[in-house]
């Protein structure tokens, strides 16, 4: 079913319209050489009638024909400047603008929330970046001029034919409105199937990008043949979509040849007898032919561009709809900064449960109250599901509380702005995510403006200088799509050098060691140990060797905190913390 679009032409306009505003110079100079393009073409078929005319009646001469065609080429080498500076400038404002509407969008998306990305396609965002934007260079600047271009053609050749013959122009002009309704009608077809083809190149793209982010588990499992199976159905999803598109793009071109071979038959039968009744003059005739040309290929031409608005228009729309989207978490207006960290977290009866889901039953958090201490270190261990990395995403504000509230240092952090909240919590994932660059550059994320010192000492700290030391250019090599070059424990401990150098009071460590192998582990658990010193630090547990020294362990089933204490006193109470450590005291709760 197709989706139907959700602006007008006149809502898209008006939030178009902003982005030549940088740039009105430049279009006004781009629509005077617009205009100034149509001037030999106007010109020409007048001096070609007076050339018959004057040969008709003898009295064509030699300095007639020469200062006829120093006129034309006057008004030719003006129109050959004019769509230089056209085709140029024109381009290049369409350009900026695409840059400047590329910049809102990115800036937009991040803002977005956790769940927005949870739920939306990446491939579906890049191609909204890309190829839909891409559409608008072209828009931006022939929307404008060929509008302008068509109605000073439009309106001089009907001016002319009205001097040359009201009663022949007005029989030819009365197909014009005719035709205009006719191709309206097969308008708003072309454009939603324009519409669905960008949405399909999105769904596309995402299927690619998906499977090949996961390439490695497709042959692991020998799914090549259920992967293309996949492909070949969304690409016969897009060719189904693209022979809607141009069976609406051919009904244009039927408009146009039909009304163009009505117009050219009435020319010929009315325009022959008027000149066998003396109406009009055999110079005249040529005239009026010419300039019927010019209409006849002016309305061609906009019915031809009508492809690239509906593109255009197309790729406007997409992106209104990404910047109509509306963040859950954003800063209040009156929100603080936070500063002077000292690192006390208080969770104070926490209610939360994931967007989407049902009834009160699926909340992770009921009445959840705990606190951590300035400088302690708390793990929290327990079954999956229990809500150990909800609790770890709550406190960046990834998502917000449903009810209660989780304070810094007395403050709710929903008082406080995103980014000074997080830019005192560090976090160091299972899952790194490391950036295509370099190993400095990735370190370098911690805090941008950091020296190659600093960086230095960040990744003596975190345990990776040695085998940063060994890599074939040092810090500056290349570690491939999400640091592929790397293993595992070398990622891990760039992600914690990142850490280290920005040197945040709080620290959030999820499940950081759980994806190691022991040797990996031992060495990345020294550096944690290293990081954690001196900072408020909340460490999702996996394995035993993560939570043994923390200060006290909180027990996190589904029933909540089920138990608290640190690891002797809890083994010795005997209770679900030493039936876990007994079941297996070197992987918990994997």
């Amino acid at each position: 079913m197709q989706e139907k679009s959700k602006y007008s032409n006149k809502e898209l306009m008006k939030r178009f319209f902003p982005y030549y505003k940088p740039y009105k110079k430049v279009l006004i100079i781009d629509l005077i050489s617009a205009a100034l393009t149509t001037v030999s073409q106007l010109v020409l078929p007048m001096l070609l009638s007076y050339l018959t005319d004057w040969a008709q009646l003898g009295l064509l001469d030699l300095p007639r024909v020469v200062k006829v065609a120093i006129i034309y080429a006057i008004t030719k080498l003006i129109e050959i400047v004019a769509r230089f500076i056209m085709q140029s400038f024109g381009h290049i404002m369409g350009a900026y603008i695409e840059k400047d509407m590329r910049r809102d969008v990115f800036t937009h998306l991040l803002t977005m929330d956790t769940e927005f990305f949870n739920e939306t396609k990446i491939g579906q965002l890049m191609t909204r970046m890309t190829t839909d934007l891409n559409e608008i260079t072209e828009f931006s600047h022939h929307v404008p001029e060929e509008f302008l271009v068509g109605a000073i053609k439009l309106f001089i050749s009907f001016t002319v034919l009205l001097t040359i013959n009201w009663k022949l122009a007005l029989i030819i002009y009365a197909l014009v409105p005719v035709m205009y309704i006719v191709s309206r009608k097969s308008r708003s077809k072309f454009r939603q199937a324009t519409m669905d083809t960008k949405r399909q190149v999105g769904a596309i793209n995402s299927g690619i990008e998906d499977t090949l982010l996961g390439i490695s588990v497709v042959k692991s499992f020998a799914n090549e043949d259920a992967e293309k199976r996949k492909f070949a159905k969304e690409n016969q999803k897009f060719t189904t979509i693209k022979k809607i598109q141009y069976f609406a793009m051919a009904s244009y071109f039927m408009v146009k040849d039909t009304f163009s071979g009505l117009m050219y038959t009435l020319l010929i039968l009315v325009g022959g007898l008027f000149v066998i009744k003396s109406y009009i003059s055999p110079g005249d005739l040529i005239a009026f032919t010419m300039y019927l040309n010019m209409l006849v290929a002016t309305i061609e031409r906009l019915i031809n561009f009508t492809d690239t608005y509906e593109r255009g228009a197309t790729g406007i729309e997409r992106f209104v709809e990404i910047m109509d989207l509306e963040n859950e978490i954003f800063d209040h207006e009156e929100a603080e900064e936070l500063s002077d960290v000292k690192g006390k977290i208080d969770f104070e009866n926490v209610y939360f449960k994931y967007p989407g889901t049902g009834s009160d039953e699926d909340y992770v958090l009921e009445d959840m109250s705990f606190s951590i201490d300035v400088g302690e270190n708390i793990a929290l261990v327990g079954p999956s599901g229990g809500g150990k990395t909800t609790i770890s995403k709550l406190i960046p504000r990834f998502y917000d509380v449903l009810d209660g509230s989780i304070k810094i240092d007395g403050v709710d952090i929903r008082d406080l702005t995103l980014e000074s909240l997080r830019d005192n919590i560090g976090i160091v994932q299972q899952d790194v995510y490391l950036f295509s660059g370099t190993v400095k550059d990735n370190i370098r994320y911690g805090k941008e403006d950091a020296s190659d010192e600093e960086i230095r000492q960040a990744a003596e700290l975190a345990g990776a200088i040695e085998f940063i030391k060994d890599l074939p250019y040092g810090f500056d090599t290349y570690i491939g799509e999400r640091g592929v070059k790397l293993s595992g424990g070398q990622k891990q401990r760039i992600s914690i050098a990142r850490v280290f150098l920005k040197n945040p009071p709080i620290l959030i460590l999820d499940e950081a060691t759980s994806a190691l192998d022991n040797k990996s582990e031992a060495i990345v658990q020294a550096s944690l140990e290293k990081l954690s010193k001196g900072r408020t630090t909340l460490t999702i547990a996996h394995r035993l060797s993560t939570i043994i020294n923390a200060d006290e362990i909180l027990v996190l089933t589904y029933d909540g905190i089920v138990e608290r204490g640190n690891h002797k006193a809890l083994l010795d109470n005997k209770g679900v913390y030493y039936n876990l450590y007994n079941s297996n005291n070197t992987d918990l709760f994997g």
